[in-house]
């Protein structure tokens, strides 16, 4: 199939725009954009210059992708804003490319959902089959794994690291560190143990999800310090890779990681 651009839409003869892609009314795609193969733009979208687009994305009406970042010290520098294939950005969302002191390029990776007004501003990373609900906010530098659900109308504090498979409630602020596998909720987030229904979900087995649960209880509710309870855990369940990794994000936070709730189970 061929390319459809509407003629109300306004296309940059320096955007490179793959085959089967449709721009619908009153988009606006800048010079030096890349858009591939098979995506849809919805009437109303802006691509800005400097973005960086794979196949089969589908960005919804009044989304703003590859805008310069919301930051004093942006001297108009040459940064990227890089998305992979299959994601899909709904409508309102906003996307801010990266910064020279970021290391100059946001990314977003393959079969993202941002639901509608969400923003991404510069420099995060983003991995594969993130979802991130209405309204809500990561600030710069965040760092979000594969698999994350981030829950509508939440906030991330900039530098933050999400661990994989991690699980993000409604209305929450996180201002820490959010450790692989696990599930926190609140004003400013604690965790309430593993997303154990988002692990099965993924098809964990029974002996990891147990083994996760276990580092859990032993690295934020024994009551001992970081290094013992990581020692602890690591002696005691090295062979299980999801735990090693679990131990290591803990080990390389820099801003600390979220606190266990401390409600009795």
């Amino acid at each position: 199939m061929s390319t459809g651009i509407h003629p109300t839409a306004i296309v940059d003869p320096g955007a490179v725009i793959g085959t089967n892609v449709t721009i619908g009314p009153f988009c606006v795609v800048e010079g030096n954009t890349v858009i591939g193969d098979n995506c849809y733009l919805d009437s109303y979208v802006q691509i800005k210059s400097f973005t960086r687009m794979g196949k089969g994305n589908s960005i919804h009406s009044n989304a703003v992708l590859g805008d310069a970042p919301q930051y004093l010290g942006f001297k108009e520098e040459e940064t990227t804003l890089e998305i992979g294939d299959d994601n899909i950005f709904r409508e309102f969302v906003t996307v801010n490319r990266g910064t020279v002191e970021g290391g100059g390029s946001t990314r977003i990776g393959n079969k993202c959902m941002l639901m509608a007004y969400v923003h991404v501003a510069h420099d995060c990373k983003l991995g594969n089959n993130v979802i991130i609900a209405n309204s809500s906010n990561l600030a710069g530098h965040v760092e979000v794994g594969d698999h994350v659900t981030i829950s509508g109308m939440s906030g991330v504090h900039q530098f933050v690291r999400i661990g994989e498979y991690a699980f993000l409630g409604g209305m929450s602020g996180f201002a820490k560190d959010l450790p692989p596998y696990m599930l926190a909720t609140g004003i400013r987030g604690v965790l309430h143990g593993p997303n154990s229904i988002g692990l099965r979900r993924h098809g964990f087995n029974s002996k990891t999800c147990m083994a996760i649960k276990k580092a859990y209880r032993i690295i934020f509710r024994s009551g001992l310090t970081r290094d013992e309870s990581l020692e602890m855990a690591e002696k005691e369940m090295s062979e299980i890779p999801e735990v090693m990794k679990l131990i290591t994000f803990v080990r390389d936070s820099e801003r600390g990681v979220c606190p266990a709730d401390r409600s009795p189970e």
